[in-house]
């Protein structure tokens, strides 16, 4: 019999996190009437579900998406005007980058490192810092009606949670430049041809095709995926001789493990195999 979902407390009314019985924990950024702008709490409980989703051992894909039909509008641009500013309510200069900085390793530093894959699901548009924390995520899956846009420019702004990084490695420093310099709507096509995203597909099928292809995470090789995953984020800056030194260790590793054995025996007895992590 299937167990109700487990619910983390975000600390945020404004994000909710579950965890399936097969693995899958759902964050879901809620802030509809406002397309689910950040706010810092919504930035705090997410930092905070992330760390507590990273060592959970029933979780082994994490997905973030948003609810009502957007992904996230970044920053919350009506409440910078109120309140004087996306600089405004540190102490000082010093302790608003440090917050920053902080906040940027704990949720899209996260995303991107952490040992399990990392799915977002665009029902809608994803803009600015929401843009940022798609791209951190391993892979993104939107419906085809969906837009992206860099969008900080339009508000005088450089940008952040790591969106710069993450799209230059995807698209290269000219076209990168380009979607940051000229803020343009990105079409779910063109995002497609750009390999922003991994897949498209009609409203009638989003729900059930994230949902699949997260299933099918987790319910994959924990432990080739944590190395995996290592090996091609350090692939990006590093070169061919660190890549193989990583490789012939990782493999090797995983050579050994009970996943690989259940995973041999399963394919000469042509069945599925049934990963532990172990």
């Amino acid at each position: 019999m299937d167990r109700m979902p487990r619910t983390i407390d975000t600390g945020s009314e404004n994000l909710t996190c579950e965890v399936d019985d097969g693995g899958v924990a759902v964050v879901t950024m809620n802030r509809p009437e406002r397309r689910n702008a950040l706010t810092n709490a919504m930035l705090g409980g997410l930092a905070d579900a992330l760390a507590e989703l990273e060592v959970a051992t029933d979780v082994r894909c994490v997905v973030l998406t948003g609810a009502g039909g957007a992904f996230c509008a970044g920053g919350d641009v009506k409440g910078f005007a109120e309140g004087g500013g996306a600089g405004a309510g540190a102490s000082s200069w010093d302790v608003g980058v440090h917050e920053q900085r902080i906040s940027h390793k704990r949720t899209a530093g996260v995303l991107h490192r952490m040992p399990k894959p990392t799915l977002a699901a665009l029902p809608g548009a994803a803009a600015g810092a929401g843009l940022s924390l798609a791209l951190a995520c391993d892979l993104r899956v939107a419906v085809d009606t969906a837009i992206l846009t860099t969008a900080f420019a339009r508000v005088g702004l450089a940008g952040d949670y790591g969106g710069t990084w993450f799209l230059t490695q995807l698209v290269g420093p000219a076209k990168a430049k380009e979607m940051y310099f000229l803020p343009e709507r990105t079409s779910m096509e063109t995002a497609l041809e750009l390999g922003i995203v991994n897949k498209v597909v009609p409203a009638e099928d989003f729900e059930s095709t994230w949902r699949d292809m997260a299933s099918r995470l987790a319910s994959g090789p924990p432990i080739a995926y944590r190395y995996m995953k290592e090996n091609i984020n350090r692939s990006v800056t590093g070169d061919l001789e660190t890549t193989l030194e990583l490789e012939s260790t990782h493999h090797r590793h995983t050579g050994t493990t009970e996943d690989h054995r259940e995973a041999s025996k399963a394919f000469v007895e042509k069945r599925e195999p049934v990963f532990r992590g172990r």
